[in-house]
Order: structure tokens, then sequence, then C-alpha cells
């Protein structure tokens, strides 16, 4: 399946509202669309490297589904400093911040912007840099989507290996192979060749060697699985519904596998997405968008939504207000009674076509919960 990158769409409706906010490790950039509603959570977005907020999230954010969810949140986009549009090169001598650091950047973004919590969505490094922020600010963050999420550090043989390689005249071919599978690189050029130049030219490239630099150099995050009644309270884990998403294709298949066997499973869905590779925000927007649907719904958010290309089915529920999280649910379930109904339309979801719709009528796909 190809996919077109339009850099100039608003990726929803709405003001659009850009700020550059002071942290204790450097200024970030970020885009808030729509106002904060009431006490809902804002969903914050974070990019993956040789990306900024729209030629990472724009092919979701634009579909026409998923931007009947996102009427009822306000959106968040946050740019790693210097990847977003237009960004000036760093001054000679500029330290980038670590990925720790740039978790740590994440609670002034939400003071400033007087946001109490957030429902997290990211991909690659932004995956690794929200799942950081939340293991350090549980009580801030209600869920997280995880796009192609490492929990490893990166070996210091692989990280060789591309120094060897010439890291400066290879460096757009190095941040490829991290997003697309050796057949993705051959088999859909009109995709491939649109981020090979998307990555070169509008993405300064000495501040993106800095931020592939401060990825490379990221620690283990140290998350281990819980074991029901004995240590539960005390493990390094997440303790929010967490749902991981990979195309079946993707070069990030085994390190999602990894971190999903790392977190809670009553807490934890895997979403494996067929006929897809590294990117199945841009390539299956559709697919992602009702997965999202469902995991607000077991969340307790926006119980009726009924999507249009999508769904002949909604989740009712009286208000738009939280349901009250159960910390003791089986295994069957994430959070609430409702929950268990979300879960088993997420883990339908793939049941039906191979497109960005569910079309029932085509073949099958594949998902995995864990358990």
């Amino acid at each position: 399946m190809s996919a077109i990158l339009d850099l100039d769409q608003i990726a929803c409706t709405g003001n659009e509202v850009e700020h550059d906010i002071e942290t204790p490790h450097g200024v970030l950039h970020v885009t808030m669309r729509g106002v904060p509603k009431g006490n809902r959570p804002i969903i914050l977005t974070y990019h993956d490297i040789g990306l900024n907020h729209k030629s990472c999230f724009n092919t979701l954010f634009n579909y026409e589904d998923m931007q009947e969810i996102t009427q009822h949140f306000a959106v968040v986009h946050v740019d790693a400093p210097g990847q977003q549009e237009g960004a000036p090169p760093f001054p000679s001598g500029y330290r980038y911040p670590t990925m720790d650091e740039l978790a740590e950047m994440l609670p002034s973004v939400m003071t400033q912007l007087k946001v109490n919590s957030v429902i997290g969505i990211g991909v690659g490094a932004g995956a690794y840099i929200l799942t950081r922020f939340a293991l350090n600010n549980p009580s801030l963050v209600e869920g997280l989507v995880l796009i192609n999420v490492d929990p490893c550090a990166e070996g210091w043989i692989d990280w060789a290996a591309s120094k060897l390689s010439g890291w400066t005249s290879n460096l757009v071919d190095i941040v490829m192979a991290h997003h697309f599978s050796t057949d993705e690189l051959t088999d859909n050029q009109e995709l491939i060749q649109t981020y090979r130049l998307h990555i070169a030219q509008d993405i300064n490239q000495d501040n993106l060697a800095l931020f592939c630099g401060s990825y490379q150099y990221r620690r283990d995050l140290e998350i281990e699985r819980p074991i029901v009644g004995l240590n539960e309270d005390t493990v390094n884990t997440l303790t929010c519904p967490a749902l991981l998403v990979v195309g079946d294709t993707s070069p990030a298949v085994e390190a999602v596998v990894e971190c999903n066997s790392r977190l809670n499973p009553t807490k934890t869905t895997l979403l494996k997405m067929a006929d897809c590779g590294g990117l199945p925000q841009v390539v299956q927007p559709g697919k992602l968008a009702e997965a999202f649907k469902y995991f607000v719904q077991g969340m307790g958010y926006i119980p009726y939504v009924l999507l249009s290309h999508l769904s002949n089915e909604s989740v009712p529920s009286a208000g738009m207000t939280r349901l009250a999280r159960s910390r003791t649910t089986s295994s069957s379930s994430i959070t609430s009674m409702d929950n268990s109904r979300s879960r088993s339309n997420v883990n339908s979801l793939l049941e039906g076509g191979t497109t960005g719709s569910l079309d029932s009528k085509a073949g099958p796909q594949t998902m995995e919960v864990s358990c």
C-alpha cells in the first residue's frame, strides 16, 4: 500500500497554536490544537527520529474517523528539539538532551499548557520517551499507544557498526533502515521516496544527527512484568493501560514483542497489523483510528462514537467522564466493565480487511493480545 505525505495539511479542525516552552533541558516546540475539555486528558504525541509531528502524524490525524474521536480532546504535538519545521541549527558545542532528559521536559509542557493528564501516542524514539515519562510520572499519564517501541538499550556493537559505516554520509540510509524493512524499501517505492526526500531535505541534518545519537545512546527502560501477589506494587513497569502497535513486516517487531513481555498483561494489548510495515499510522490509519477508539472507550472516554467508515457499533455509557479504574481485573479486560467489550472489539478489529478500512469481506488479519 502506498501513502503520500502532505506536510501542508492541517491535522484537525480548529485553532492551531504553536508554543516554544522553556524546560529544565532547553526549549521545546509544541503545537496545540483545540482547548482542554474539563478534566479530560489531552492527547499528546511524540514522533520518531527523522520525522516531525507533521510527517509522523498528519496522515492519522487527518483521517476522518480519527477527527471524529479527537473532537472530544485537545491534541498537543511535541517536536523533539531541533526537529520542527524550519528549525535553526544548534550552536557549536551544544549538548543534545538525553532520552531521559527529553522525557523530563514534558511536565513543563503540561504545566505551561495547564494540562492535568495525557493519553500519549508515540512512535519509535517518541514511544520510548513517552514510556520513560510515564514511568517517572504515573499520575500524569492515563494511557499510552506505543508504536514500534523498543525498551532496550542499543548495543555498542550496533552503534559502532553505524559509526564505522560513515555516520554523516549515511545518516538518511540509517534512519530509513530504522523505519522500514528491506522488503518495504524495495516494494513501496512511492512511500519510500517521499520519506527519503523529507528526511534528507526537510529536517536539519546536524540536528537530526544529534537526535539520532541521543536515541542510540538510550539506556534500557528496565521495566519488568509484575507477578500477581508478589511484586505488583514494587516492580518498575507501566501502571496505565497500554496499546502496543507494530506492523507485521516492521523492523521493530522483535522489540515490541519484548516490550509486551515486560508489561502487565492485564493492562497491555499487543496489536500486530497485517500488510503493514514500519509506519502503521501512515499506511493503516483507519485500523489505528479504530483501535484508538476502542482503547479510549475502554478507559471510559467517548463512550458513544460512531465512526463513519469503520464501525457499525458503538459503546454507550453514562456521560463523558472517566470510569473508575479497577486494579484487580483479570487478563480478559483492561480496566472496567465496559472495557471487556472494548477490548473484545480491539481483539476482533483486524479480522476484517487488509486495507485502511475494515471491510468484512476481505481476508483475515493478525491480532495478538498479551496474556
